[in-house]
């Protein structure tokens, strides 16, 4: 018998139920993670989330597996390389935040020791889980990350890509109260 699975995971997608069963909300503490999110959820803004998972193996290579040194480094040549790669979102100011969120994602590491526990850190270390039913684009929560981030400087990263972020790395868990694959299953 198949698990029930959130009704929003195109059951036709292998993509996208192996993110949902894996990963969607699954706490993480990997920064290497962490940085791979924010990247894909910064170039979701505008489009749905499927056709980022479906582009994700065309952004690891592009991205160089998402090793932050190294995006940290790009310059406007390798930019511009960028925007001439088959398979990813083609964005230039994407890509230019990409570069900039990954500068200050190194700095945000060196302040708090890793990434992961600066963004824990908004909940003391404690998952949101939300078996309501109840369809959320922000929260609170997101909006005070958002807020700190862009005060940083880090673009792309509005209270509504922020609520995605969370629920990807884990920090919400908002699958359907029926969903086999929620904590509270």
């Amino acid at each position: 018998m198949e698990q029930k699975r959130c009704e929003w995971v195109n059951l036709n997608n292998p993509n996208y139920i192996r993110y949902h069963d894996n990963e969607w909300g699954k706490p993480s503490y990997d920064d290497h993670y962490f940085f791979e999110m924010l990247i894909l959820e910064s170039f979701q803004a505008g489009l749905s989330w499927e056709c980022i998972l479906n582009k994700r193996e065309a952004f690891r290579k592009a991205f160089d597996n998402f090793d932050v040194s190294r995006v940290a480094t790009y310059t406007p040549e390798k930019m511009a390389e960028l925007l001439e790669t088959p398979g990813i979102v083609r964005n230039r100011l994407k890509i230019a935040a990409a570069v900039n969120n990954a500068r200050l994602f190194l700095a945000i590491q060196r302040e708090y020791g890793s990434f992961s526990s600066y963004i824990w850190g908004f909940t003391e270390g404690k998952q949101v889980v939300n078996r309501d039913g109840v369809l959320r684009a922000t929260s609170p929560l997101s909006d005070a990350i958002s807020k700190d981030l862009k005060k940083r400087g880090m673009k792309f990263v509005g209270s509504t890509i922020i609520y995605s972020y969370l629920q990807a790395v884990g920090v919400i868990d908002d699958h359907d109260p029926d969903c086999a694959f929620g904590k509270l299953s």
